[in-house]
């Protein structure tokens, strides 16, 4: 049994079930979760309040005016009102105390919660609540109150929130509000563009990275990606290495390197994987060589993301798009050198027309020798950049993230001078209509097979069977979770094979229970591996309706498998 056996569908085959406790796991993600999208927002005090006089009926002498309470120097993350024009002072009458204190907050990706306190004489008041993205809500309040809103917006952004208290009985009016940013942030695909390369200078001086060295690389403000930006899409490539070791994607600044890896590699091995990551303030992402002998590093971006109403994504059940081994989705027979092959992705799987990218798994296999592929939009030229690369008869897979042409298609590109088979399955795709926004977070590790760690009992992957985790809480599967986004990785492999990734179809079972079925076995792949190797691959995996990702060995013998969560793409 070879690599060479990429996830052709291999049908309902039984599978048993290795169970990690799902306790740990489920709440680490949460605590994650939380942490992520926890935001101050915004307060305005009630001394930023400002008071309009209504119109009464005729004679009343009252006329229409605007008042404000004195100002005080704005406390630190509050938000700044205008000032309030000089009017008449109303009168004794007209309730003088009424004021209104204004905070949001929010604990999701999209949401926001808003408390209001109101100081007032005990009259009726009428309250109406302006999110800000034409949607208004309304309430009553007797006297002074404290009032409690919650409100979901559809994409990311800045959003002004006005509080309006009217007292109709004294004709006066108070209004305040602040502006309120989303924590999640949306995608823009950018075409594949090189911003490392230490073989050649760019982006940094040409020399390797030494063992235990750091790369920087300029993100904000370079090839178009504009500042301000969150998190950004990056193809990371370890060449010339000569030892084994691994390589580390963080912010850099203001943040301490995580103990997880992005991406593993042996000597004389390129490696490349796909990597999200959050962008430090200065603009810049490191890159840490975590072996002891220097290596070359390149770094290719492929979108960006911003707290802008840009794309949000929508995962799937990984379909199988393209199989050059059957002539599905492309003519049959190997991808011929220096060509490429142009493949529809809108309207067919249920992906719809006018998305903007499309999150792939792309797999070389039966190579005729070195190369590399680049997966791009469909009306674009060839980029400079490449999404994996491969050696002579060489079976291995990497996370792609592609711009979709107008007309719903993408390329894929063979760079190498010999033919080689290509295998596209598609995980998910970003448009306008989406509306899961991206919260990364220092990452998590959740298993590790070597350790008895994690709510994992020991013991090695066992081939043909499937390891269930829960990510999400089940009484927390209304939080909206769209996707996690993984690192898995696959090392002391005893022979080959390859992962497979998806929902749990079922809950999991409550302790001491025996374990839920997994469903059918997957006919995709998402990493392919040969004896003896460490290969990574970033996943963009759905935990389904049960808040559950099962991992499948699709291999002949045991492995180990390492798991790391990035980040989480949540509506609401």
């Amino acid at each position: 049994m070879t690599a060479a056996l990429v996830a052709a569908g291999l049908g309902i085959i039984p599978g048993t079930a290795q169970a990690a406790d799902p306790v740990p796991v489920a709440a680490g993600v949460a605590e994650a979760i939380a942490k992520a999208s926890t935001s101050e927002g915004f307060h305005s005090p009630a001394d930023r309040t400002i008071r309009t006089a209504l119109p009464t009926a005729a004679g009343s002498g009252r006329a229409n005016a605007k008042t404000a309470a004195p100002q005080t120097a704005p406390a630190a993350q509050t938000a700044q009102a205008e000032p309030a024009a000089p009017a008449a002072a109303l009168d004794a009458g007209a309730n003088p105390t009424l004021a209104v204190d204004v905070s949001g907050t929010s604990y999701t990706a999209h949401g926001i919660e808003l408390t209001t306190l109101i100081t007032s004489a005990d009259f009726a008041l009428g309250v109406v609540i302006d999110w800000g993205d034409g949607k208004t809500e309304t309430a009553t309040a007797q006297g002074p109150a404290e009032l409690h809103h919650s409100h979901t917006y559809d994409k990311s952004g800045e959003y002004q929130v006005k509080v309006t208290v009217t007292d109709t009985a004294n004709a006066v009016q108070a209004t305040n509000g602040g502006a309120f940013l989303t924590p999640g942030s949306d995608f823009t695909p950018h075409t594949p563009t090189r911003l490392l390369d230490t073989r050649n200078g760019t982006g940094a001086p040409a020399a390797k990275v030494p063992g235990a060295g750091t790369a920087r690389v300029k993100v904000a403000g370079n090839a178009a990606v504009p500042a301000g930006v969150t998190a950004v899409a990056l193809n990371v490539t370890v060449t010339e290495t000569v030892d084994s070791g691994y390589v580390t994607a963080w912010p850099g600044a203001g943040y301490d390197r995580p103990g997880t890896s992005n991406l593993n590699y042996t000597a004389g091995r390129s490696i490349p994987n796909l990597v999200i990551v959050p962008v430090g303030e200065d603009g810049y992402v490191e890159l840490y060589n975590g072996g002891q002998q220097p290596v070359d590093l390149i770094a290719d971006v492929t979108g960006y993301f911003t707290r802008a109403s840009a794309g949000g994504y929508t995962s799937m059940t990984p379909a199988r798009f393209v199989d050059t081994r059957e002539g599905l989705g492309t003519a049959r027979g190997k991808l011929a050198a220096r060509s490429a092959f142009t493949t529809p992705i809108s309207g067919l799987h249920g992906v719809p027309q006018g998305i903007t990218a499309v999150a792939l798994n792309v797999t070389v296999t039966e190579p005729g020798g070195l190369g590399h592929l680049t997966a791009f939009s469909g009306a674009g030229p060839v980029p400079t950049a490449s999404n994996l690369n491969f050696q002579a008869g060489q079976t291995i897979a990497n996370a792609v993230i592609v711009p979709v042409a107008e007309d719903g298609t993408i390329k894929i590109f063979n760079g190498a001078y010999l033919p080689a088979h290509v295998v596209v399955d598609v995980v998910g795709y970003y448009s306008k209509d989406s509306k899961a926004a991206f919260l990364p977070f220092t990452p998590l590790r959740t298993l590790d097979t070597r350790e008895e760690a994690y709510g994992w009992p020991g013991g090695r992957f066992r081939a043909r069977e499937y390891i269930t985790q829960g990510f999400t809480p089940e009484e927390a599967t209304a939080a909206g979770v769209e996707a996690y986004v993984l690192n898995t990785t696959v090392t002391e492999t005893g022979g080959d094979g390859y992962l497979s990734v998806a929902p749990g179809p079922y809950a999991l079972p409550a302790p001491g229970e025996p374990a839920a079925p997994a469903g059918p076995r997957p006919g995709s792949s998402t990493l392919n591996w040969t004896t003896g190797t460490t290969v990574p691959n970033l996943v963009q995996a759905s935990d389904g309706d049960h808040g559950v990702i099962t991992f499948w060995n699709q291999g002949y013998q045991d492995a180990d498998l390492v798991l790391d969560v990035f980040g989480v793409y949540q509506s609401k």
